[in-house]
């Protein structure tokens, strides 16, 4: 056992000593030390690639099949504030519907706001170009639930939510609605 720690020692006292110039220089660990004048036989930094200018093309999205929860969420971005418009109440179920309603009663009351018109947008500005290049979303189902993540670019902020649906009466429903970049739940709005 003693010889072992003596050896593991003596090695790390070699490895240390070793390293104090060779391995340094060589840039192993850290920066390489910058070159004298006097040392005409260094060589000239590596260059760096250019950097990227033109942006990255995302293939195209998969279609929406009809009927599917991602048909139920992809209208909320093609018309901005869908998601607070009375009509669309038939596209929600509770937890959502029940924030969406109190809105609604607030609003009409004439006591002010308690939602942003931007919420499928997750308050970013409208930019139908930007989010229809950058739009894509993603579908999971299990049983008579479902989620659809949604991902899009505006003004180089990227933002990510989270549709939470079930199936009732054959048809899916939005129960709730979350903001995975800005950390919100529709569900947990207090709208009174």
């Amino acid at each position: 056992m003693l010889r072992r720690l003596a050896l593991t020692l003596s090695t790390l006292s070699m490895l240390a000593a070793g390293l104090s110039g060779g391995a340094l220089a060589q840039g192993l660990f850290g920066a390489p030390p910058v070159a004298s004048p006097s040392d005409n036989n260094a060589a000239p930094p590596a260059a760096l690639p250019p950097p990227l200018t033109a942006p990255v093309e995302l293939p195209p999205p998969a279609p929406i099949l009809p009927g599917s929860p991602t048909a139920v969420v992809k209208p909320f971005y093609d018309h901005v504030g869908l998601e607070i418009d009375p009509a669309q109440r038939k596209n929600f179920i509770d937890p959502a519907k029940t924030v969406l309603d109190k809105s609604d009663a607030l609003r009409a009351s004439g006591e002010g706001e308690c939602l942003d018109p931007n919420m499928a947008l997750d308050n970013a500005n409208y930019d139908k170009l930007a989010i229809d290049r950058s739009l894509r979303t993603i579908e999971a189902v299990k049983g008579d639930e479902a989620k659809v993540v949604v991902a899009f670019v505006v003004e180089g902020n990227k933002h990510r939510l989270e549709w939470k649906l079930k199936k009732v009466g054959g048809d899916w429903k939005i129960s709730d609605l979350l903001s995975v970049t800005g950390e919100w739940a529709l569900s947990q709005y207090q709208c009174e």
